[in-house]
């Protein structure tokens, strides 16, 4: 099953690099696919438009295959009071920073369920892999992308949602550990979660689902590669050991942050977005904190003000308030070029 995928996709290495919206850029997706490993872009928060220009300049650096990933979430569901509270609780932050809070928050991000325009741009650039995070889009999106012959992979937190995606006729299903940085991919963000590590879940899936399983979470080098292979998986995905690349699109506090102690001490918070997602310790996540789950608007929506308040603090130097995402393997971090880091993956690989 493994080498079937793997060939299918065309690929050296069992080694994908996670799409990782707004950090991944197609500088990287196109380094890693060119050293045979997969590379990745997220789109999830841009315009059609600029998915489009994303998709297109990958494509202009890579005639090698490179995962595009959506967010199939369901629309916020907006309530004026929680959001007023919300924009006053954040309030003095602002102030200390010398800003103000935006008086109103915008559902920033479109989901790919449902999105007809979005569907019509990647059955036009046709690139080889859509990846759907968050749960899954609309019947006939599917049977457009697979009939267009794209390759399609979705995350999965639990054995539920694998056979959701398995019955949906996904391709490969990407295994979400708890331990993974930035969003958890879980279908319902308030469902309860059993928070499954990703050597638990991997196991788990590949022995219960017929569907090829890629190990996500906390995996940062060549021995975390071969642990997954031998529970099951197919391929590995790491996203915090691309984070530092210089293709990577983090700023200088969100890598100076992942070089630093705060790389040991991950929190999984929704106070940055709305939804739960493990980030570095930073100013926001300490904040997050005193924070009742039942406080915070929507996803996406509590975004908006994130945003803000981490443009208000970028402003003054202060870094502290960025969605600075990272899994539990942070401290492992080994900032390079991306290319570079998967030779070191694929030779780690090999001698495991």
């Amino acid at each position: 099953m493994a080498a079937k995928l793997l060939e299918k996709i065309g690929l050296e290495w069992p080694i994908f690099q996670a799409p990782m919206a707004g950090t991944s850029t197609p500088a990287m997706a196109a380094a890693v696919s060119n050293a045979g490993a997969l590379g990745a872009i997220g789109v999830a928060a841009e315009s059609t438009e600029g998915a489009e220009k994303m998709i297109r300049a990958t494509q202009a650096l890579t005639n090698r295959a490179f995962n595009v990933n959506v967010f199939c979430h369901r629309r916020a569901i907006p309530d004026a009071t929680v959001e007023a509270a919300w924009i006053a609780r954040l309030k003095p932050e602002f102030t200390a920073l010398g800003a103000e809070p935006p008086g109103g928050l915008r559902e920033i991000y479109q989901t790919f369920r449902g999105n007809k325009p979005m569907t019509e741009i990647l059955l036009a650039t046709r690139p080889a892999i859509v990846s759907f995070h968050f749960g899954l889009p609309e019947k006939d999106q599917i049977k457009a992308l697979k009939e267009a012959g794209i390759i399609l992979f979705g995350s999965a937190t639990s054995l539920a949602e694998a056979r959701q995606l398995a019955d949906a006729g996904i391709d490969a299903i990407v295994a979400q550990g708890y331990e993974a940085g930035g969003h958890r991919g879980a279908f319902d963000e308030n469902a309860p979660d059993d928070r499954l590590g990703t050597f638990a879940l991997t196991h788990l899936l590949a022995r219960r689902i017929d569907v090829p399983v890629i190990a996500a979470g906390g995996i940062m080098d060549g021995a975390g590669i071969a642990a997954a292979l031998k529970l099951g998986a197919v391929a590995a995905q790491l996203g915090t050991a691309f984070a530092g690349c210089p293709e990577s699109a983090a700023d200088q506090g969100y890598r100076a942050a992942l070089a630093s102690d705060a790389a040991n001490h991950t929190m999984m918070t929704r106070a940055i977005s709305g939804r739960p997602a493990r980030c570095l310790a930073n100013r926001f996540t300490k904040l997050a904190e005193t924070i009742a789950d039942s406080n915070v608007p929507s996803y996406p929506i509590t975004y908006d003000l994130g945003k803000a308040l981490h443009a208000a603090g970028k402003a003054k130097g202060e870094f502290g308030f960025g969605a600075q995402w990272a899994g539990q393997g942070a401290p492992l971090s080994r900032p390079m070029p991306a290319a570079e880091l998967v030779r070191v993956l694929a030779a780690e690989l090999a001698a495991a």
